[in-house]
């Protein structure tokens, strides 16, 4: 179970008796959980606990290592890449957190805001951004009970039940969504999300946006009508500051034809916006079956990892597995879309042994399973 910090404890670790503490703990290994303890409660005394859970979620990198967090507040929070993103789109604006538990969010929008505020219900998770983001307004208050007009309401709400089990449903988020939006009418919504949201489900979002990070699916955030600019939004980062972005605006004028040299398997965001006609027809692709999203075609778009097909045609795992064999491949990348097929157990069941490494593209075309042996490249770009 995780630690449960008190205001005690917070107000602790904000002291310079707490600095020390976490300081020396810092310097430990901390690879043995039973030994960890008695060495931190011998450093540290009775508030060993809220050091050693400190120092143990600054090590998992997400975050500046000089803030305080809880477990859950940190596995909720936004990376600063995706926060960073989603707070351009406010350049300028009046902001108000509504939701701001440790400042994750907050700090990214208060770089850009031209006045910016953050409120929490949770007195633990909003004295803790009082450490984080010293130089931003706080005020404990419920989202539903609104302490601001005008601003643009920003909220991330959790979602996770009483009983601390992750939840889909909107209306278990905290706060509700459906809530949330009816109290926000008028006004300028923007909520984060999981990117597993069903659209039915939020009717008042004008936009949603779906954001990857180096290839994976972090966030959906659902944009009200005065800050939208498309219906559906894809945009794709990169650690390295370089993003592009596609909407439904775009041309989508992509049909379906024969393979082409080259399997291109589009970033996850694009699929769960439902732009993968979109994004072939940026880069002059095709799709291989009208309702599967690989896209295929003779020259892939730059800065991504596609496949070079070598071989393709009817799958069967019999005939797939002599080919493999017959061509000394060991190790073996496989890719599924449209096929009831698992990986990992096709992997186990062909019992490959040969020295070179491949990549098998599983899926159908019409009715028919297809198998498109590659060579995985990164395309430069």
């Amino acid at each position: 179970m995780p630690y449960t910090f008190t205001l005690d404890d917070v107000a602790f670790l904000r002291s310079e008796e707490g600095a020390r503490a976490l300081d020396q703990v810092a310097e430990l290994p901390l690879t043995d959980r039973i030994a960890d303890v008695a060495a931190v409660r011998k450093l540290v005394g009775e508030k060993f606990a809220a050091v050693l859970e400190t120092v143990l979620l600054r090590r998992k990198g997400k975050l500046d290592p000089t803030w305080l967090y809880t477990g859950d507040a940190l596995q909720q929070a936004s990376v600063p890449p995706v926060a960073r993103h989603r707070a351009a789109r406010l350049a300028g604006r009046d902001v108000h957190d509504v939701t701001c538990s440790i400042g994750a969010d907050l700090a990214e929008l208060a770089r850009v805001a031209r006045r910016c505020l953050g409120s929490d219900l949770d007195p633990v998770r909003l004295a803790m951004a009082r450490h984080n983001c010293p130089s931003i307004p706080l005020v404990q208050a419920d989202a539903l009970a609104p302490v601001t007009s005008g601003a643009v309401v920003v909220a991330d709400p959790a979602r996770r039940d009483s009983a601390g089990r992750r939840t889909w449903r909107p209306a278990d988020f905290g706060p509700p969504l459906d809530e949330l939006a009816e109290v926000c009418t008028g006004r300028d919504l923007a909520v984060k999300c999981a990117p597993g949201l069903d659209p039915a489900a939020v009717p008042w979002a004008a936009e949603i946006e779906l954001v990857s990070l180096d290839g994976q699916v972090r966030e959906a955030c659902l944009w009200s009508a005065g800050l939208a600019t498309a219906s559906r939004r894809a945009s794709v980062l990169r650690s390295d500051g370089t993003q592009w972005t596609l909407t439904d605006r775009d041309p989508s004028d992509a049909g379906a034809a024969a393979p082409g040299e080259w399997i291109v398997d589009p970033d996850g965001a694009v699929v769960r916006a439902g732009l993968v006609k979109h994004y072939a027809a940026r880069h002059g692709l095709w799709q291989l079956d009208e309702r599967i999203a690989y896209l295929t075609g003779d020259e892939p778009p730059p800065g991504v990892r596609a496949f070079r097909v070598i071989e393709h045609g009817h799958y069967q795992e019999k005939s797939l597995r002599s080919l493999l064999r017959a061509r000394g491949v060991g190790r073996l990348e496989i890719l599924v879309r449209g096929l009831d097929v698992d990986p990992d157990a096709l992997r186990k069941r062909l019992k490959l042994t040969g020295a070179d490494e491949a990549s098998v593209v599983l899926t159908r075309i019409g009715r028919t399973p297809h198998f498109f042996l590659c060579r995985a490249e990164r395309v430069p770009g």
